[in-house]
Formats: C-alpha cells, sequence, structure tokens
C-alpha cells in the first residue's frame, strides 16, 4: 500500500499553525519565569525553612513529582471549580505547568546548593552578610551555575508538555494539528508538521535558555 504525503493540505492551514505556535511559546515562557521562581523559593524552604514548611514543601515535591502531568491539569481545570475557583483553559494550564515545572526544579536547585562549599558560607557570614544576602548573593549563583543544563532540559520537557494542554481546549500546536486533520484528514502529515516543530522549539529554546545562562551566570552551559 502506497502513502501519498499532501503536507500542502496542512500547511495551507498556516495561521491555525501559527496560533498554536504562539500559543505554546507563551505558555512556556511564563510557566518558565513562574516555575523557576517558585522553585528557587521552595528550595530555599526545603534547606534552610523551619521543620513544618520543609515538610509542607516536601510533601509538595514528591505529590507532583509521582503524579501525571495530564492528571494535575485536569485536577486544575476541572477540580479547581468545585472548591469555587473557575480557571479558562489558559490560565488552567500556565497554573498546572508552573506547578509541575517548580516541584521539578526545587529538586534540581537544591542539589546545586547542597554542593556549596561551607566555606564560602562561613566567609560571608564573617563579613557580617544576612541570611538573604548570603543565599541571594553567595549560595544561589554558582548552585544555578551547577544545575543550569538540568534546568534547561527539565523546561524543555513542560514545553513539550504543554501538547496534553490541547485535551481542555487550550490552542497550542497539538490542539492546531488535531484541528487542521480534523478538517482536511492528513492526519499524518498534520503531525509529522507537529513533531518537526516541537523539535525545532526545544532546539531554539535550548539553545536561547544556555545563552541567557551564559549571560546571567557567567558560565553556564549545556
Amino acid at each position: 500500500m502506497s502513502i501519498q504525503l499532501d503536507f500542502g493540505a496542512v500547511l495551507a492551514q498556516w495561521p491555525l499553525l501559527l496560533q498554536g505556535i504562539a500559543w505554546t511559546a507563551g505558555l512556556t515562557a511564563v510557566s518558565t519565569v513562574a516555575g523557576l521562581g517558585l522553585g528557587i523559593a521552595a528550595a530555599w524552604a526545603r534547606n534552610e525553612g523551619p521543620l513544618p514548611l520543609r515538610w509542607t514543601v516536601g510533601l509538595y515535591v514528591e505529590l507532583i513529582r509521582n503524579t501525571p502531568f495530564i492528571i494535575q491539569l485536569f485536577f486544575v481545570f476541572f477540580g479547581l471549580p468545585a472548591l469555587g475557583l473557575q480557571l479558562s483553559p489558559a490560565w488552567a494550564s500556565v497554573l498546572a505547568m508552573v506547578v509541575n515545572l517548580s516541584a521539578y526544579a526545587t529538586e534540581i536547585i537544591r542539589a546545586g546548593i547542597r554542593a556549596t562549599p561551607r566555606g564560602q558560607i562561613e566567609a560571608a557570614q564573617s563579613l557580617a552578610m544576612t541570611p538573604p544576602q548570603i543565599f541571594l548573593h553567595v549560595v544561589l549563583p554558582p548552585a544555578l551555575r551547577r544545575v543550569w543544563p538540568a534546568l534547561v532540559s527539565q523546561v524543555i520537557i513542560v514545553m513539550l508538555g504543554s501538547s496534553v494542554c490541547g485535551q481542555i481546549s487550550t490552542e497550542e500546536l497539538s490542539y492546531a494539528a488535531n484541528l487542521i486533520q480534523s478538517r482536511n484528514f492528513r492526519a499524518f502529515e498534520a503531525f509529522i508538521l507537529a513533531a518537526a516543530i516541537y523539535l525545532a522549539l526545544s532546539v531554539g529554546l535550548r539553545h536561547l535558555l544556555n545563552r541567557l545562562g551564559a549571560r546571567w551566570l557567567g558560565g553556564a552551559h549545556g
């Protein structure tokens, strides 16, 4: 049986593809900034916070890292309304991606923090630096530099995971591909093209984050 590919029928729907790419990029950008910020705070809490806070953050990390992302997404979109919090598909997707990324980022950043030589911290204490100053200026930058490649990989995993957000009608790339194939019945071509775009997005995002890491952290690489 021969297969005749017709990518023209898919590319003719380029406005939908561009819209899907834009949604995927936007979801990834917002969740990366918020997820890494929350991960830094949670990593500090697990290392330096009071015992009840450490337990709470630890429970959150284990819960998120040991459940599927799609279940977390469905809980946010379908479960939170039962508690009186109604979110649009886009905001539900952002919240689920932030929660997921921050849990993984917490443990990655925490590993970098724990690798900080004790002598650096003692030297900062001898200079009368406050604990927040020590964390922000002495501990955190080299910790992020050590684990930046792992963080970049996790961000890319979350970006690729955004493909399930189409299940709640978020108009990201996989949603656009599915909509196109439902119109022209060119599923093979539509999803081959979507896979190629995801590959290009992943390579481009890794390159961008590595360059940003090298600029901001002075030596991060991947």
